[in-house]
Order: structure tokens, then sequence, then C-alpha cells
């Protein structure tokens, strides 16, 4: 069963009773734990990030205004999900934690005021911050450890305590992890944490590939979810059939210190053999309103469709790590480091064709085919035109340019058609009157917007749909049918 926000939520925090915000603790720790799974085991997400982080605020706040009815398996305590069945499990020397999210400028300026309450050289706000800015790659986080310079095993992050044993796996990324660390004065015991990700040609490429595959064939909703699909396979064979690569941005264990500044320790973990989650900047912050930083955030937002990767947001660390271990860790997540998240994206697109589906009720659905584009840290192909009124009232027409927006890990819509940009010879598009799946006739009742086919169990789309509706989790939960 798909779990939601329910009507309870809606109740402000602050006029929650006692037995409110514990029922409301109870289901939060379920549905969080729920979605964890999806995301972290399965890699098939049915909420996107945003609606994720709102249930860990709302379950946040309730702990902070109710501290007793704090549960033992609170949300607040766990990273990820447990490894999976099949792998081996390896514990963490370090614990791989997560990190706090911003929202908005606000909430970035409220860490940067954490920060300075916190280390006593910065009460003075005019005394300037040096923070490491990085784009936040939306991958799946792993570890790797290297002894006297050779790499040991790879795991990910599972629970944050112990994940899963994929160094086999992680050794056929040879382009970005090396075996053998190079240069020199690297650690004895040096544990290299990253992200391993999946550009968005090599996405393209693989869905491509399934689909030639036939049907039955898993095609990936986005880059992170094949990256995390195609890493975490009992077979490293398969592993290594698809592009897969690996940006550095942290460590772990060290058996001795290599640097003060983390600026300093990613030029020795470049050096050693590692690409760098780029592009990054060195940021000096000592105004109130962080321009430097929020310049840094609009310029990678500005370059994300561009990128070649996906991205969820920027990711801001204190560069001082002697001020990093002062300020230490609350609860699941460092005080010296936060995602400063995107917001919902619009991306500009071009109207390959436009082509209609039968759902499981006979509904004649329109649906733009576009040029592929990265929406929001997911590359969009495809977007709902929704019925054939929506389509003459924004006079939307193959070949257009277009604005499209998703705002979840939902189809994305069409805001707007350019149409300074229109070809030529354009034309008008022409509703279809027969079902492309079975030549039925299509009929629209008298002030109603959608058009229906009239072919029902005769329609093979409509006998697919309706069968596969029957079998889901949402009904007869039939696994494997």
């Amino acid at each position: 069963m798909k779990k939601n926000r329910t009507t309870l939520f809606d109740v402000p925090v602050g006029k929650l009773t006692k037995a409110q915000a514990a029922s409301e603790l109870s289901e939060l720790a379920d549905m969080i734990a729920y979605h964890d799974r999806l995301y972290y085991e399965t890699d098939q997400p049915e909420i996107d990030d945003r609606e994720y982080d709102e249930l860990r605020r709302r379950n946040d706040a309730i702990e902070v205004r109710f501290p007793n009815l704090m549960r033992p398996n609170s949300p607040s305590f766990r990273v990820g999900a447990e490894p999976a069945a099949g792998f081996k499990k390896i514990r963490h020397s370090v614990p791989m934690t997560s990190l706090d999210n911003a929202l908005t400028a606000d909430d970035t300026r409220d860490f940067i005021s954490t920060v300075r309450n916190f280390i006593l050289e910065l009460k003075d706000k005019t005394v300037p911050i040096d923070l490491v800015a990085e784009p936040k790659i939306d991958g799946l986080s792993c570890s790797l450890r290297y002894e006297k310079g050779r790499l040991v095993y790879g795991v990910t992050r599972g629970n944050g305590i112990e994940g899963e044993d994929v160094t086999a796996n992680v050794k056929t990324i040879e382009e970005d992890i090396p075996h053998q660390l190079k240069g020199t004065g690297w650690p004895d015991v040096l544990e290299i944490r990253g992200e391993v990700y999946m550009s968005d040609e090599d996405f393209l490429a693989l869905n491509e590939h399934q689909e030639s595959l036939g049907p039955k064939r898993k095609v990936f909703a986005n880059p992170r979810n094949a990256a995390a699909g195609s890493l975490r396979q009992k077979d490293s064979n398969i592993t290594a059939s698809r592009s897969l690569h690996f940006f550095a941005y942290a460590w772990g264990e060290v058996s001795a210190p290599f640097a003060e500044t983390l600026w300093g320790a990613r030029k020795k973990i470049s050096d050693w053999g590692f690409k760098l989650d780029e592009p990054a900047a060195l940021v000096k912050v000592d105004d109130p309103d962080c321009i430097a930083l929020l310049n840094y955030y609009n310029e990678i937002e500005a370059k994300r469709p561009s990128l070649g990767f996906s991205i969820d947001g920027v990711v801001i660390k204190v560069n001082r790590l002697d001020w990093q271990n002062r300020l230490g860790f609350v609860s699941r997540s460092p005080r010296w480091a936060i995602a400063w998240k995107f917001p919902p994206e619009k991306g500009l697109t071009v109207i390959r064709q436009i082509t209609v589906q039968v759902g499981r009720t006979g509904k004649i659905t329109p649906v733009a085919n576009l040029t592929p584009i990265n929406v929001g840290g997911v590359l969009v192909s495809r977007a709902t035109l929704h019925n054939r009124d929506e389509i003459e009232r924004k006079d939307i027409r193959e070949r257009d340019a277009i604005i499209i927006q998703r705002a979840g890990d939902v189809i994305p819509q069409v805001v707007e058609v350019v149409k300074e940009r229109r070809p030529d010879d354009s034309a008008p598009f022409i509703f279809p009157t027969r079902c492309p799946e079975c030549n039925s006739l299509l009929t629209r009742e008298v002030g109603e917007a959608d058009t229906y086919c009239t072919g029902g169990l005769v329609c093979p789309a409509q006998v697919k749909e309706r069968l596969r509706h029957f079998a889901s989790r949402n009904a007869f939960d039939i696994g494997g049918l």
C-alpha cells in the first residue's frame, strides 16, 4: 500500500495534543521506514525527495515539542535502510551519516548562524567562514577501503552502521575507482567515500537497451535508480556492462590525518586518483546575507541541465577540519554540513511526437514525447497533455518548443508553448477518432473533458491495464505476476 500523508498531518505541530503527537510519531516512523526501504533497497521510490523531507521535518518538529514521546524506532536515530538480503554485510568503522536539508536561503543562513554559535572565534559576525560548496550528486553512497594503497573492499551506506559488500562490483568502475592509489603520502588505512552515479547519456542508452530486450526487462525511472540497481547486482558482469561512475567527496576511517582543511583534502584525494564532485568552490562568507554562497547556488542551479549528470541541490561544508571536529554531530547528521535542495525545476525542450495512451477504463490520454531533458534531477522524455481540450487550449503541436515542470516523481506537465520558436510549417494536432490499439471508435460525452475507447475487453490495452491493476499492490498484490 502506498503510504501518503494523512489529514491528521495537516494539524500544525504547535496545536497537536499529546495523544495526537504520539499517534503521528508512530505513523511517521512506519511511513519513513517504508519509504526508506523503497528508496534504498528496491530503488523504486513512490514519493519525491521533497515529500520525504517533509515527513522527516514533521517528525523532528514533533519530537522537539514532545521529547518524552520519542520512540525507540524514531527515524531520528536511523540513516538509510537495512542492507539487502543476499549481500554480505560489512560494518562501517566510522558510521556513514546523512545530511540535514535546507529548502530556502533562510534555512542556510540559520545553518551558518549555528556554526557561529558553536565556534567561539566566530561570535564576531564580521569574521569570515570558509565553506566548501559542492553539487549534491543524486546517486548511491559508497565507501571504499584502502590498506597500504590497495583497494580492500567497497560497501554501500546501508543503514549507516553496516552496508552491503559490493567489492566485486565497484572494481568494475575502473575509470573512476583505482585498485591501487596513485601518487604518494596516503595513510596506511584510508576510507574514501563518495557517490556512484550514472550520466544522463548512459542512462538513456541503458533504458533503450532494456526496452530492446522486451517488455519484461526493467526500465529505470531515473539515473539514480539505474545506478543503484546496477551497483547492487549479484552478478558483477551485469554491473560491468553498465556505465557507472564515482565522485569522491569525503572519507571515513584514516590511520593518520592527511589535511587541515577540506579543500586541501580534496586536492590530495584527487592526486590519489579520484574524480571529485565538480564544479565545487571555496566560498568565504562574511556578510549576513551570504551573497557569495547564494551566487554559487544560483550558478549551479543554472548549470544543472547541462552538467550531464543528476544533482538535486548543493552541499555546504565547513572548510576547517578542526572546526568540523568541534561542531560534531547531532542525531544522524553532522553540524558542519547541510544539503541545500533545489526547488521544483522548469526546463525548455521540444515535442518530438504526440501519441495517445489507452488506460484500463478506456480513457485516452495524449502524451508529448520529448527531446530528453534533466528536470528536477530526473531525466524526462515524456509529459502528459491531459486531454483534447488541454491541447486545443494551449495550442500544443508537434515540434513545438515548450516549458515543462515537475514538482514530484511524476510525469511532468507542459506549462506553456514558446510560440516564437514554432516552425513555420507547423500544423495543429488532430486528435484521433479511433483507438490506436484496437481501432474501435473513440467517444466523448457532451460536457465531459475525457475521451474513451469503446472497445472494452476487445481492446488489448484495456485488458493489459486491467490485469495490471488487478495484480497491483493496491488491489490483490500478486507479486511476480
